[in-house]
């Protein structure tokens, strides 16, 4: 059954699509139905099952002969460390740590923070609270004291898992000086927090507080899996960019299940015993999805890399693991393939390794700009897919499902609808619009199975920030269009869409006119605040590694490029060449910030800025631009 009849078929009958899907996981109690209308567009999935996540992602695939199959692979170039954990040590590892946290009170239902770098300790943490049916929430290793203690006071954790120290790329990120810092600035204090001790570094343990994580399961029973409802929260987790009071996205535990492994063949087209890697961080929803749950819980050997793309310890480490690790379908962000094209535009490190293992690519995170897509294409020669979704939604919105279809790629596009959303695009009053016209892109509910039915403790939130704006459906926040054969062309978040003069322009179209340079190898395009248009485009630009030209002459093909690939309609004629550009953790660049810094309006430090100085150079930039006007 090819795409268009699979989909029809989740249309026709949702509720039977999903009981189908559902019958690949082993239930305690089969669910009764799939889907719980609770009223008022609030909907839950599989809520009567009772069902246990580490049962799924661990036990039945010992108890199914794969003890002996690699589970994990850890690869950190940062401690020059590998080694394997087979699905039957994962089972005791993950047992015995859920006995130690049961021991001292964890149970059912109660919240445990988890603080962590990209080790394996990390997954076994969230396996064992999924095991005994507490409510993880991965806090990204190395956020601020600040940061941290906010998540602390919302989540009330019973108790706080946390490494000594993370290990980036010349330094040692200490990690137990802010956990101590977060504890003493929260309100809520936790029982007790588990540290593990790293050999980079051994950090002191609060008497009467902290236990070390190996010391405190000596002589533990090991404890069994506890089933939990379908409607059950298997995870919180903050979504990224968070100020104030955070966001807390609730994923229930039967849909994850269902939704994640279901994915895992029809999306990445991987078979059990494959190996999967995504190269992202278990603190963001690629990690919770893509490193953890779903390859666990497919049968899958998933990676967990603790490295960067390049400087660990060159631009060729991606193919390096790729190789060693025969991986068949690698995800990752756009950002990293910027990065890799930057230091190595030829791709000589691409030739140094063997890639014949690898069957596709797959991107998100970001909008993936044709640009990188036509070389990581070239390099690699595979399937190159910009598929997208949210932390919200937990897995793909739109892609190319590649084990159901060999479907067209439309560069430019991520992809069509996966089972379970009916995706529309919607103008300001809500209506739907034709092919090929930019509006609100929203989702008409229900949501599929695995996407949040709530915010953490904030029900009338979750309504006001997702259902509101456009009543019946999930407003997802970013602005596209959908062309004449289904495919969603995501162009900008909806507040990156600019009105110039009355015309209503998307960000992302220049930035893709921009990224088209041969001499550019990253960009953003921002709009600024105008007396006489309303707005005005910015563009920023960083050189590809080795050019010298002076930057006015390639800030002046730039604009030239967008001129003619756009219009005079765009009017743009401010860019400049930066070294960097603000970004997350995560990869994402802050485009709001720098739009706040150049309309000279106050602006909180984002919480998850991977280095603050970025902003002064940005700054230093847009003072020789004219901004912000005095």
């Amino acid at each position: 059954m090819g795409y268009k009849d699979t989909y029809a078929a989740w249309k026709a009958d949702p509720e039977g699509f999903w009981m189908d899907a559902a019958r690949a996981i082993e239930w305690d109690k089969a669910p009764s139905q799939a889907l719980f209308d609770r009223g008022n567009h609030m909907y839950e999935w599989f809520a009567d099952g009772m069902v246990n996540t580490c049962w799924n992602a661990v036990d039945r695939h010992v108890q199914n002969g794969r003890g002996d199959q690699a589970a994990i692979i850890y690869d950190s170039p940062v401690t020059h460390t590998k080694h394997e954990i087979t699905f039957s040590e994962l089972q005791s590892r993950v047992a015995s740590l859920a006995g130690a946290l049961r021991a001292k009170g964890v149970e059912k239902g109660d919240r445990v923070i988890i603080y962590m770098p990209m080790v394996p300790e990390a997954l076994e943490a969230m396996l064992a609270c999924a095991r005994l049916g507490a409510i993880h929430s991965v806090v990204f290793g190395g956020f601020a004291s600040h940061e941290l203690a906010v998540r602390i006071d919302d989540a009330k954790p019973k108790c706080i898992i946390a490494a000594s120290c993370g290990i980036e790329p010349g330094r040692v990120v200490h990690y137990k000086p802010l956990l101590d810092g977060a504890i003493d600035q929260s309100s809520h204090k936790p029982d007790f927090c588990v540290i593990f001790q790293r050999d980079q570094e051994v950090a002191h343990l609060e008497e009467g507080r902290d236990v070390d994580w190996h010391a405190f399961q000596y002589g533990v029973d090991p404890a069994d899996c506890v089933p939990v409802e379908g409607n059950h929260p298997a995870y919180i987790l903050y979504t990224s960019g968070t100020t104030g009071q955070p966001k807390g996205v609730v994923r229930p535990t039967g849909g994850h299940l269902v939704a994640l492994n279901w994915s895992m063949k029809n999306i990445y087209n991987v078979d059990p015993g494959d190996v999967f890697w995504a190269a992202s961080d278990v603190g963001w929803v690629v990690g919770h999805s893509y490193i953890t749950y779903a390859p666990l819980i497919h049968g899958n050997t998933t990676i967990v890399f603790e490295g960067k793309p390049v400087g660990t310890p060159d631009a060729g480490t991606f193919w390096r693991v790729i190789s060693e690790h025969k991986v068949k379908s690698f995800f990752t962000a756009p950002t990293a393939f910027r990065a890799i094209k930057r230091e190595d535009p030829k791709g000589e490190y691409v030739k140094k390794y063997d890639l014949s293992c690898l069957n596709a690519l797959y991107l998100a995170g970001e909008r993936a700009d044709p640009d990188t897509i036509h070389w990581a294409k070239d390099q690699l020669g595979v399937p190159v897919i910009d598929h997208w979704w949210q932390t919200e939604t937990g897995w793909a919105i739109t892609g190319v499902p590649l084990g159901i279809e060999d479907m067209p790629i439309k560069i430019g596009s991520s992809g069509v609808p996966m089972p379970g959303y009916d995706v529309q695009i919607l103008d300001e009053g809500g209506q739907a619009v034709g092919p090929d016209t930019l509006g609100a892109v929203a989702v008409k509910l229900p949501l599929p199975p695995g996407t949040l039915p709530t915010l953490w403790n904030a029900d009338a939130r979750f309504k006001k920030s997702y259902l509101e704006h456009f009543p019946g459906y999930y407003e997802t926040g970013d602005a596209g269009m959908i062309d004449a054969d289904g495919y969603l062309y995501i162009m900008a978040r909806t507040d990156d869409v600019i009105n110039v003069a009355g015309h209503r322009l998307s960000t992302g179209g220049m930035e893709e006119v921009l990224a088209g340079h041969p001499d550019v190898a990253e960009c953003a395009v921002i709009g600024v605040a105008d007396d006489l248009k309303g707005q005005l485009p910015m563009g920023f630009v960083c050189l590809t590694k080795g050019v010298n030209r002076p930057a006015d002459e390639i800030t002046k093909e730039c604009v030239k490029l967008v001129r003619d690939q756009i219009g005079p309609v765009a009017a743009f004629k401010l860019c400049c060449v930066v070294d960097r550009l603000p970004k997350t953790r995560s990869g994402k660049i802050l485009r709001a910030t720098m739009v706040k810094i150049a309309n000279a309006e106050e602006f909180k430090m984002p919480a998850t800025i991977d280095d603050p100085a970025i902003l002064d150079e940005i700054t230093e930039a847009l003072k020789g631009l004219g901004y912000p006007k005095a």
